[in-house]
């Protein structure tokens, strides 16, 4: 069978479902930019291009629960209707969930792991911010993003040379029992994971977000079986998410040398990001990579104002020949990118080269890796 070069894309409209309709910094409420608009600019993206949107097919439960803490899935998906029990939408009038108190673990660690009762302290237990509310469709829009980015996957399992999953909520900065920077399951990694159990044998997650995947990296730091290969802006010069994410992180045990933080200074444009890039793919080149997983944030943009770094779209097509050069079966997950202007241009910048890309075909095994 030969791989198609086609790009295929994978978009779904449940996304419009998770409305934060703001979020709450330093105290402050403010308007957000993780907003349905971002899915719609996708969209519209993909159609300027000719390239056909695919609804996703659902997926067992069991992909999350590969990656993620049933506890936490459990949270989420009742999160609200326990928030709208509480009556918090009347009194004190707040109708997202909004986290206000955390259990530090010094501050809980002569404690059992006691549910609280409270619904509002419930919000903190697995919320690491307070800038990641709950809408009433956040869970089932999350759940799509996840449905859309496993169907992206099996396209590729099935032979497609590239496919891109066009979905928000974004996943990269949630963990195994916890989410927060706008994330609340981790699209990259339950594809991943999903990858690995049909069979791949070893898997790149290259994530070129603005901000450090903190999430992916906890969830593969002691894993040999996927590499993890960040560039980001650095988080010692004050960014999210400010405690993790630097040069030193390894990886651990099996994972070891697995796990690679590429650190890029406030105003680095295209040359340092393709510099780092180049890095990168030269990684996954011998890492013995049978497939790549991109969390495709595109939130280094100069006019998007949640980084401080320059990158032009003509940097970002630039990125697009390189991801294709790499010549293996891949699967782009959307991520950051929050300017529409910059995300309208930069999201079909890095596209065209990627839709157009030839190179030699490749087949995953389900059961044995690359033939």
């Amino acid at each position: 069978m030969r791989r198609g070069k086609a790009l295929q894309a994978v978009w779904t409209a449940e996304h419009r479902l998770h409305e934060p309709s703001g979020e709450v910094w330093i105290g402050v409420p403010i308007e957000g930019d993780e907003t349905p608009p971002r899915g719609e600019v996708m969209r519209e993206v993909l159609q300027s291009l000719g390239v056909p949107l695919l609804a996703p097919s659902s997926h067992r439960p069991d992909r999350l629960l590969a990656v993620h803490d049933a506890s936490m899935l459990a949270y989420l998906e009742t999160a609200y209707e326990e928030w709208e029990e509480a009556q918090y939408p009347q009194d004190p009038g707040q109708d997202r969930v909004v986290a206000y108190v955390f259990p530090h673990p010094d501050a809980v660690r002569m404690s059992k792991h006691r549910w609280p009762v409270s619904r509002a302290a419930r919000a903190g237990v697995y919320c690491m911010d307070t800038t990641t509310v709950i809408s009433p469709g956040t869970y089932r829009a999350a759940r799509a993003a996840v449905d859309a980015s496993l169907t992206a996957a099996d396209l590729v399992l099935e032979g497609a040379r590239v496919a891109y999953a066009a979905v928000r909520p974004p996943g990269h900065h949630a963990g195994t029992n916890y989410f927060g920077g706008s994330c609340y399951l981790n699209n990259a990694a339950i594809t991943a994971q999903h990858l690995i159990d049909q069979g791949v044998g070893r898997v790149a997650v290259i994530d070129i977000d603005a901000h450090h995947g903190n999430g992916t990296q906890e969830i593969f730091y002691e894993r040999a079986d996927v590499i993890y290969l960040s560039i980001h802006i650095d988080p010692g010069e004050g960014w999210f998410p400010h405690f993790v994410g630097f040069a030193d992180e390894l990886g651990a045990g099996p994972g070891a040398g697995s796990n690679h933080n590429l650190l890029l200074a406030p105003g680095d444009g295209d040359s340092a990001f393709l510099t780092a890039l180049d890095r990168v793919c030269s990684i996954a080149t011998e890492g013995d990579v049978e497939a790549v997983v991109v969390s495709l944030g595109l939130d280094m943009a100069a006019a998007d104002q949640n980084s401080p770094l320059t990158v032009s779209s003509r940097g970002f097509a630039q990125a697009g020949w390189m991801l294709a050069a790499l010549d293996l079966p891949t699967i782009l997950i959307q991520e950051g990118g929050y300017d529409l202007g910059s995300l309208r241009a930069d999201l079909a910048a890095i596209l065209t080269p990627l839709s157009s890309a030839g190179g030699a075909d490749h087949e995953l095994d389900p059961v044995g890796g690359k033939r």
